[in-house]
């Protein structure tokens, strides 16, 4: 496996248990029986680190369909460099930066942890244009 596929396994294994720490709150909240239901307005609200973790997830999931297809097509053709590589690492390590750092809700480091997964999408994306 090259490394860029391993980056991208990882981020999305990463990105697949975001969801944890946020239901695992719901059901402290909720009971499992409504944490398993509809939701409704009725609902007693979740922690509000919990709210931010549910948001960090959704931001998540939305860049990993940017991420991963530009590693694969880095991959299918053959356009790897230890630049690519390191970018792949960078982007997990960002993510899972603004993860943590969205939970807690510090807002400025945040828009700096996504800004960092985003440059290291358009590497990605400059590469394979040729550009980089």
């Amino acid at each position: 496996m090259t490394e860029e596929l391993y980056w991208l396994v990882l981020t999305t294994l990463m990105t697949a248990l975001f969801w944890l720490p946020y239901i695992l709150n719901r059901i402290m909240v909720r009971g499992l029986m409504g944490a398993m239901g509809n939701p409704s307005p009725d609902d007693k609200p979740e922690a509000a680190w919990a709210v931010r973790a549910h948001a960090a997830h959704n931001n998540a999931v939305e860049n990993l369909v940017i991420f991963a297809p530009l590693v694969i097509a880095t991959q299918m053709l053959g356009v790897s460099t230890s630049l690519t590589a390191t970018m792949c690492m960078l982007y997990f390590l960002a993510r899972l930066a603004h993860y943590i750092i969205y939970v807690l809700g510090i807002p400025v480091a945040r828009t700096l942890a996504f800004a960092l997964s985003f440059v290291a999408e358009v590497v990605l994306a400059l590469n394979l244009l040729g550009m980089m």
